[in-house]
């Protein structure tokens, strides 16, 4: 006897069926993954430096604005991500 859960994704995967990937979209899945991983490390490495300099100065103004800063960029290259992902896959952007 089946659960409501498999009855459900069988029900989901008749209305929606996910494509399969071949292994060249898996592997630029990956890349694509790794490039971005390392940008926004790269982000948060630059920018926390510079948060943790304008704290040990006690400009909170410029921390603020660094932290600001640090979440718009961190947004754009996630989006930028699954922007590239979802090309990869044949969805629309």
């Amino acid at each position: 006897m089946k659960s409501a859960y498999e009855l459900a994704m069988e029900r989901l995967e008749k209305e929606a069926p996910v494509p399969k990937l071949s292994a060249a979209q898996k592997e630029m899945l990956v890349e694509i993954e790794e490039k971005f991983k390392a940008r926004i490390a790269e982000k948060e490495l630059f920018l926390g430096d510079l948060i943790s300099k304008a704290q040990a100065t006690g400009d909170f103004s410029e921390v603020s604005e660094l932290k600001t800063q640090l979440a718009r960029e961190l947004e754009r290259l996630r989006g930028r991500s699954d922007s590239e992902k979802a090309k990869v896959r044949g969805e629309e952007v």
